[in-house]
């Protein structure tokens, strides 16, 4: 087993989130473009950006917490411990970017005199309620079920953080080499991050935050997708050009899915019946029947690159890692139904059925 550490850093004043339930109404998406510093808000039924939040350093992942009060957006831009945060966005270079996808050295230990800002705002209009540091910078972000906890990956320190988003005591978990992306289970208990570095799944209960198990993956898991039912968790092997389907209660792969190399984004499709995959190299987005393996493909180039469904709308919304689009897709014939042009390159999105 992993060993954990718990730490807390300097916070705001704000108070503790508030949990609700959201309404259900017309979907908007929130898309993170952090060349520009910015969240962009589209709403989907118009297909139209609606408002701009500005002033978010070299923002790329973002989650939602489940009651659509407040965003959750993690920098991948570092800073000395104790100096204030960019008064201004900075963007990020390619080789910057490949550097957070560099294992670091065995035994390396978190940088705890670096810290990136995980900044917490209103979904509704932008305003920023609370500022959190975490020791390292952040790729990708996600939300428990419950809105207890947010989550973020350190890939260059083989680590995550997690918030807690009631005390906003922050944890640290050594979950493995390259951790890229992660999920939490439907009843919050379980998290899963994909250790890119190690071809496998940590698994890490979060009552004690501590990796109880791993799961075998194929080459390079970054991206994943639960099932409906949470017993199933599609992973992205992006390297290795396939897609595991491992089954949650037992670790074992039931099925693999060959679709080519370098994939990205994945999502599950409104009836769970299909699967969407970005496939960066080949220029396509890949359909995977899940009833019968059976694999379709859609130019979409240029590189593909973070992909997410529309819940309700049965549309999908495909971001270019080579230029500033947003592309919206069919869900079940992938067909070009439009494209919006966004600020920059468009990275982890959030799906909210309001503003």
């Amino acid at each position: 087993m992993f060993t954990n550490t718990t730490k807390t850093f300097a916070l705001g004043a704000v108070g503790a989130l508030l949990i609700g339930t959201a309404a259900i109404a017309q979907p908007f998406v929130y898309i993170p473009v952090g060349g520009a510093g910015q969240i962009q808000v589209v709403d989907a039924a118009n297909r139209q950006i609606v408002d701009t939040y500005e002033g978010l350093t070299a923002v790329h992942g973002l989650a939602g917490t489940p009651d659509g009060k407040y965003l959750i957006a993690g920098s991948y831009t570092e800073r000395d411990r104790g100096t204030e945060a960019p008064a201004k966005p900075a963007g990020m270079s390619d080789e910057e970017h490949a550097a957070h996808h560099t294992a670091a050295p065995a035994g390396a230990a978190m940088n705890t005199d670096q810290v990136s800002i995980v900044t917490i705002l209103r979904q509704d209009t932008g305003e920023v309620v609370r500022a959190v540091d975490v020791p390292g910078a952040v790729h990708h972000v996600t939300v428990s079920p419950d809105g207890r906890f947010a989550a973020v990956t350190h890939p260059a320190y083989d680590s995550i953080s997690v918030i807690d988003l009631q005390s906003y005591e922050v944890t640290t978990v050594k979950t493995g080499s390259l951790p890229n992306y992660m999920v939490f289970s439907p009843d919050s208990a379980t998290l899963y991050v994909s250790n890119a570095g190690d071809n496998n799944i940590a698994v890490i209960s979060t009552k004690h935050w501590m990796v109880g198990k791993t799961f075998a993956t194929g080459e390079s898991p970054e991206h994943m997708v639960l099932s409906q039912d949470g017993k199933t968790l599609f992973v992205n092997n992006t390297d290795g050009g396939t897609v595991n389907a491992i089954d949650t209660a037992s670790g074992a792969v039931n099925a693999t899915y060959p679709i080519s190399e370098r994939l990205h984004g994945l999502d599950i499709t409104d009836d769970g019946s299909a699967l969407l995959v970005a496939e960066r190299d080949g220029n396509n987005v890949a359909r995977v029947d899940l009833a019968s393996g059976t694999v379709s493909k859609q130019a979409m180039g240029p590189e593909p690159y973070h992909l997410t469904t529309i819940t309700g709308s049965g549309l999908a919304f495909v971001s270019s890692s080579d230029e500033p689009v947003m592309r919206i897709i069919d869900q079940t014939d992938m067909s070009l139904k439009g494209k919006i042009d966004i600020k920059d390159i468009g990275h982890q999105m959030v799906v909210s059925p309001t503003r």
